[in-house]
């Protein structure tokens, strides 16, 4: 028999486990973000413990190692001041004429639908920085964006 019909086991036509691609750039997190990464992998060894079947082990086993990764990555960001947006500072502005509110906070603490973005964001990286009263430049206009208010996240 040729070799081309032969086939050595169904290992071979296995989709190929990868790693959690791990987001470039330094892991800031707050406070808060930190514990979140914390628990998380708390979480996970759990799971693990109580887990039997192979393949949900070898897949929490990645998400432990991700999350491992980021908290041994993890550099916490001083406490901010309040006067300019930063990492973990709450921002409201007016954006093409709506009123927004959005917390700047690291890549594992972000959550969108909460209102909370990672400062690696588009429109956070736009903010970073600003003051009360500044008008940003944002999505190629000079006045897109007017700093309302700036608060530290608690």
């Amino acid at each position: 028999m040729s070799v081309a019909f032969r086939r050595e086991g169904d290992e071979e036509h296995l989709e190929p486990k990868f790693e959690i691609p791990i987001p470039p750039g330094p892991n800031w997190v707050t406070p808060r973000g930190l514990e979140l990464i914390s628990n998380r992998v708390a979480e996970i060894e759990t799971r693990i413990a109580g887990l039997s079947d192979e393949a949900e082990i070898n897949i929490a086993r990645r998400d432990l190692r991700y999350w491992q990764t980021r908290e041994v990555m993890a550099e916490l960001v001083a406490q901010p001041g309040g006067d300019t947006v930063e990492i973990g500072t709450r921002v409201t502005f007016r954006l093409g004429g709506k009123l927004r509110s959005l917390g700047i906070v690291g890549d594992d603490e972000a959550d969108p639908a909460g209102g909370l973005v990672s400062y690696a964001a588009p429109l956070a990286r736009a903010l970073m920085g600003a003051e009360v009263g500044d008008v940003l430049e944002f999505a190629g206009k000079d006045d897109a964006i007017e700093v309302l208010e700036i608060a530290v996240i608690a």
